[in-house]
C-alpha cells in the first residue's frame, strides 16, 4: 500500500506541475499576443492620426489648418528620429541613450499635442491666436532637439560606413597583393622549367624508340605518349564547362559497374575443346 500511494502521490504531483507549466505557458503567450496587437494597434492609429492631420492642412484654412500643420511637422520629425535610432540600434549600443532622450521629448511632445488638440476645438478665435505663437514656438524646440538627434545618428552611422569601407578596401589590397605573389619568382623557375621539359621529351622519346624496336606496336607507342603526356607540364584539371571529368550517362543512372562486369565476361577466353592445341 506504501508503494501503491507514493506512485500515486508523484503521478498527482507530476500532473500538477504539468498543469502549472500550462498555465504558465499561456499567459505568458496571451501576454505576447497583447503586446503584438497593442503594438499593431498604435502603429494605425498614429497612421490614421496623420493622414487626417495631412488632410486637414489641404482641406481646412485659417487656425484649424495652422494647428494641424504644427501637430503633424512635430509627429513627422518624432517618428523619423526614433525609426533612424532604433534601426541603427542594433550595430551602434551607443544609441541607446539617444532613444532613452527620444522617449522622453516624445513625453513632452504628447502633452503639447494634446494642448494643441484642445486649442483646436477652441471657438475663441482671439484665444487661439494668442495661445497658437507660444505652442508652435514650444514645438518648434521639440522638433529641433529631435532633428538633431537624427542628423547626428546619420553622420554617426554613415561615419562608421566609411572607416568599415577604409579598412575592407585595405584588406583587399593586402589579398591581392598576395595573389601576385607569383610574379616574384616567375623569371628564376623559367630556366629550371625549360630544361626539366627537354629532359622529359628525351625519355619519352627514346621510350618511344625502343618499344617499337622491341615489337610492341601501338600499345608501346601509346603508352610512350601517355608517359610523355603525364610528365610533360603535369596533370590536366578539369573545367566547368569544357565536358572533362564530368560523369558519363552509366555512372548518373547506376549502370557503370553491372556494364563493367558484362565486359569482362564477354571478353573472358573460353575453355572448350580449342584451348588445348593453342595452349601446346
Amino acid at each position: 500500500m506504501d508503494v501503491f500511494g507514493v506512485m500515486i502521490g508523484l503521478v498527482l504531483l507530476f500532473g500538477i506541475a504539468t498543469l502549472v507549466l500550462a498555465v504558465v505557458g499561456t499567459v505568458k503567450a496571451a501576454k505576447a499576443v497583447a503586446a503584438k496587437i497593442e503594438k499593431h494597434e498604435a502603429n494605425a492609429r498614429r497612421a490614421v492620426e496623420a493622414a487626417t492631420l495631412k488632410a486637414k492642412t489641404y482641406t481646412k484654412v485659417g487656425p484649424t489648418a495652422q494647428i494641424a500643420t504644427v501637430r503633424l511637422k512635430l509627429r513627422t520629425s518624432l517618428d523619423g528620429t526614433r525609426q533612424v535610432l532604433e534601426g541603427g540600434l542594433a550595430q551602434d549600443g551607443q544609441l541607446g541613450e539617444s532613444l532613452a532622450l527620444l522617449t522622453r521629448l516624445d513625453a513632452h511632445a504628447a502633452e503639447l499635442d494634446g494642448e494643441l488638440r484642445v486649442l483646436e476645438r477652441e471657438p475663441d478665435t482671439a484665444r487661439i491666436a494668442a495661445k497658437l505663437p507660444e505652442l508652435r514656438e514650444r514645438a518648434e524646440r521639440i522638433t529641433h532637439a529631435a532633428e538633431t538627434m537624427r542628423w547626428a545618428a546619420q553622420d554617426r552611422m554613415h561615419r562608421f560606413a566609411d572607416d568599415e569601407l577604409s579598412r575592407l578596401s585595405q584588406e583587399c589590397e593586402s589579398e591581392a597583393g598576395a595573389l601576385r605573389h607569383w610574379d616574384t619568382g616567375a623569371g628564376s623557375g623559367a630556366g629550371s622549367g625549360s630544361a626539366s621539359g627537354a629532359a622529359s621529351g628525351t625519355a619519352a622519346a627514346s621510350a618511344a624508340a625502343s618499344a617499337a624496336a622491341s615489337g610492341g606496336g601501338s600499345a608501346g607507342v601509346g603508352g610512350a605518349a601517355g608517359a610523355a603526356g603525364s610528365s610533360g607540364g603535369g596533370a590536366v584539371r578539369a573545367g566547368l564547362t569544357d565536358g572533362k571529368g564530368r560523369p558519363s550517362a552509366e555512372d548518373l543512372l547506376g549502370l557503370a559497374d553491372p556494364l563493367a562486369k558484362l565486359a569482362q565476361r564477354l571478353r573472358k577466353p573460353s575453355a572448350g575443346p580449342s584451348a588445348g592445341p593453342s595452349a601446346s
